[in-house]
């Protein structure tokens, strides 16, 4: 394992990606990728008596889940890597408090996934551990609730504003045996496009897309082609347009196989999403589910994975402060 070019880490011996488990709510459950999603709520409040605590009960459902599956006690895993939207990753703490290991609590925005995947791949890929969760979880009514308006304001969504998706999404990374394994991993940096406007988040992540995709493919001497998909997390329809007219001003075409699960997750017109899905569960879930099974299946032979976030508080929002934006890529290879 080492550095190429300036942001990147190549893998010796690639970590595996051995399992993985998506939780989603009721409106992602009716959107046009519910076929693949592991698990579906009923109700945002999952059981609970708040939306902060049923997003806490999703993510223990997720992660236990995850480990039926794989077959493991929670004892055998070596660390837990994961993160939300709530203020203090409060909703991870408390879904993962139960499991009893080792934890490093993240806070990437929605690009959170890929920043615990690339994080759990250099634990694994350097002997440092044999055995780790990551994943990242986001809940509509919480989000909403914390970073714009109350939900009971009732107040109108603009048409380039996002849905916050009700979803979580976590993967086993181990370094030996079957499915998709990690090749390398791009770190993005921040980027700061002046945008102010918290329900315009595409435009803030654009950016940053775009800036880690040209720095993954000049650090691993590669051109889109050599990817059968590169996948943002959530761009939403404005941001994915803004993002490949951006690329092509880097004279990169991105178009004929870039995707972002943010214009996937819904269908806009029909679930009255405007321009889509955000969310750190947005990319979560639907790498767990659909992009997993994709790969598992072989239709897909290398993917680049570029969750996408927007880097906001709620006093920075308050006080004008400029949206930041970040995007951390993963290539992953079912070859």
């Amino acid at each position: 394992m080492g550095h190429i070019g300036k942001q990147t880490i190549k893998f010796d011996k690639s970590p595996i990606i051995t399992h993985t488990y998506s939780s989603v709510g009721p409106k992602e459950g009716k959107g046009p990728m519910k076929e693949h999603f592991h698990h579906i709520y009923e109700d945002e409040l999952m059981g609970q008596k708040s939306w902060e605590k049923g997003e806490a009960q999703m993510i223990k459902h997720t992660i236990t889940s995850l480990l039926t599956a794989a077959d493991k006690k929670a004892k055998e895993i070596d660390y837990i890597l994961g993160g939300d939207l709530q203020n203090q990753i409060n909703a991870t703490h408390l879904g993962v408090k139960d499991f009893n290991r080792p934890f490093f609590g993240l806070y990437a925005a929605c690009s959170t996934m890929g920043e615990a995947m690339g994080l759990g791949a250099i634990l694994v890929g350097t002997g440092l551990a044999n055995c780790v969760i990551a994943g990242s979880t986001s809940h509509y009514a919480t989000a909403e609730r914390q970073f714009r308006f109350p939900l009971e304001y009732g107040g109108q969504r603009t048409m380039t504003q996002q849905w916050t998706v009700t979803g979580s999404g976590y993967v086993l990374i181990e370094p030996t045996g079957t499915g998709p394994k990690i090749e390398s991993i791009t770190t993005g940096k921040i980027v700061d496009f002046n945008i102010k406007d918290a329900s315009n988040m595409g435009a803030a992540m654009a950016p940053a897309a775009v800036d880690t995709i040209i720095a993954h493919l000049r650090d691993t001497n590669q051109k889109p082609s050599d990817y059968d998909a590169i996948i943002t997390g959530d761009l939403g329809h404005c941001g994915l347009s803004l993002a490949l007219e951006l690329a092509q001003h880097s004279e990169i075409d991105l178009t004929p196989n870039m995707h972002d699960c943010g214009a996937m997750m819904f269908d806009s017109e029909t679930q009255g999403t405007h321009s889509g899905a955000s969310g750190c569960g947005c990319s979560a879930s639907l790498f767990s589910s659909y992009w997993y099974k994709e790969l598992k299946a072989k239709n897909l032979k290398k993917i680049l994975l570029v969750p996408t976030g927007a880097l906001m508080s709620q006093s920075s929002a308050q006080q004008g402060e400029n949206i930041l934006g970040i995007a951390h890529a993963v290539s992953i290879s079912s070859i």
